[in-house]
């Protein structure tokens, strides 16, 4: 009969023993999938911190290019803005010497006007050559106005200095003669 109880005595001591180990593994599942939930958390964290850096990135790459494109246009712009007066000065001295005597002289200024004229346009700059089209005071400047009834109310007939943009930008407005109707604007407000 000791035997016996012995026996019991064991089964009874697993048995009381075994919810024990149970409930340790449990918790320790617990802990450990409370930990994975933690890092998985914190790993989608990261991913979404690295993919805002990388979007800040790129936008900052896209800023320094367009901001590096600028600062090329306007340097082109000071560029020829000072080749502006240069250009008037070759048309001017082409139209003073138009005597036979001069004319190999200014053959070879045609050649260099052309020359210079052609490599401001490479460089994006292009002539306002109002004539005959309308005033527009973005790009037109009014220093005389004649009044006419032969053309449109606001006709350029003369173009005493011709203009020049760069990229939609202008860089000096067209100096023009207008057409206006009698009785039209006076001459303070065409200026």
């Amino acid at each position: 009969m000791k035997d016996r109880e012995s026996k019991l005595n064991v089964s009874d001591s697993e048995d009381v023993g075994q919810p024990a180990e149970d409930k340790a593994v449990v918790d320790d599942a617990a802990r450990e999938e409370a930990d994975v939930k933690k890092l998985a958390t914190d790993l989608e964290d990261l991913r979404q911190t690295m993919l805002r850096r990388q979007a800040d990135f790129d936008n900052y790459r896209k800023r320094i290019e367009r901001e590096r494109s600028e600062d090329g246009r306007r340097a082109t712009a000071r560029v020829i803005e000072g080749l502006i007066p240069v250009l008037d000065s070759f048309e001017n001295a082409l139209a003073a010497h138009r005597e036979a005597e001069y004319e190999n002289y200014r053959k070879g200024f045609e050649l260099i006007f052309k020359q210079l004229l052609d490599n401001v346009a490479k460089l994006g700059a292009h002539r306002i050559d109002p004539l005959g089209k309308t005033f527009d005071p973005h790009l037109h400047q009014a220093m005389d106005r004649i009044e006419t009834t032969e053309h449109p109310d606001g006709t350029i007939l003369a173009v005493f200095q011709p203009g020049y943009e760069f990229h939609g930008r202008v860089l000096r407005p067209a100096l023009v003669r207008v057409a206006v109707h009698p009785g039209g604007a006076s001459k303070g407000e065409v200026n």
